[in-house]
């Protein structure tokens, strides 16, 4: 009887040799928006996800942060593991408070579910409004399971094409709770700062319950490394929300056409927070308000 064969492993999306960075990192430097991946043979990828990525486990991400100087660190739960958060909650308990989680919930999750994941380390919810991760809750339902957040703590993290900035900002603009907004929005750094979807975003930025990630110049950038054209985009960023901002390396970089070197992405928060006193809150004073982080720091 014949037995059919499993599929091939995904590429490794991350550098399997990354640069050690020559900027150095103040004390509590925190990577605000990473993913962990597997092993498959303990936290099983999701059926019926959009994407498939190659395993990328806690350990490999410990030891790219003590590389990078990296102390503190945010998990994002990825659409791969779906709603199960325990690979998440996994890579959070070994660290002792100093990582803390962003969940993948159904508006539908329980009280009771999200006080354990508070206490586990978690301090947000995640929703996509991106058309490669599948179907979007609708956005009015999003900010109204808002209210259930507030009573923990917690905020909601956006994940939305630049496209969508327009159509979301009303209901953004209503939120009970703090907002992230993911990788600049991701903006097509080609079309330039003055584009209606950045101008849209800096706007917005004026609203004191939104943050901003100025993570990922190589999914901003159209020329590719050492991304010189997406710099600008993150810098704007940093003056006009210096208090609300927050920097990630977006280890492994899943569905990416290339595979960036961490060390390289680290390297260009000189030109993106050139100041000691930027780079002291978009790595550490910023995130230390937004994710209160535990004892472990």
């Amino acid at each position: 009887m014949s037995s059919q064969s499993p599929p091939p492993a995904a590429p490794l999306s991350y550098h399997a040799s990354p640069a050690r960075p020559k900027l150095r990192l103040p004390a509590g430097a925190c990577d605000a928006h990473v993913h962990v991946f597997g092993p498959q043979t303990r936290f099983p990828f999701a059926p019926g996800r959009s994407f498939t990525p190659c395993e990328a486990p806690k350990e490999r991400l410990y030891a790219l942060h003590a590389l990078l100087g990296i102390e503190r660190c945010v998990v994002v739960q990825s659409n791969a593991h779906g709603y199960d958060n325990s690979v998440t909650e996994d890579a959070l308990r070994a660290k002792n408070g100093a990582y803390a989680g962003i969940a993948l919930l159904p508006l539908s999750v329980g009280d009771a579910e999200l006080a354990r994941l508070d206490a586990a380390g978690f301090r947000g919810a995640r929703f996509h409004f991106m058309r490669h991760l599948g179907a979007a809750a609708p956005i009015e339902d999003v900010i109204a399971f808002g209210n259930r957040l507030a009573g923990i703590g917690w905020h909601l993290q956006l994940h939305f094409e630049s496209s969508l900035v327009h159509e979301l900002a009303p209901a953004l603009l209503r939120s009970p709770v703090p907002i992230v907004i993911d990788h600049m929005a991701r903006i097509d750094a080609s079309r330039g700062v003055d584009q209606p979807d950045f101008r849209r975003l800096r706007e917005l930025m004026r609203d004191p319950r939104l943050w901003v990630k100025v993570s990922g110049p190589e999914r901003a950038s159209r020329q590719g490394p050492p991304y010189v054209d997406a710099i600008p985009f993150a810098r704007a960023l940093v003056e006009d929300a210096g208090d609300r901002v927050l920097w990630g390396t977006d280890w492994p970089h899943p569905n990416l056409d290339h595979v960036p070197d961490d060390g390289l992405l680290t390297d260009l928060i000189a030109q993106v927070a050139p100041t000691q006193a930027e780079r002291a809150a978009l790595l550490v004073a910023n995130p230390e308000r937004l994710y209160r982080f535990g004892p472990g720091r």
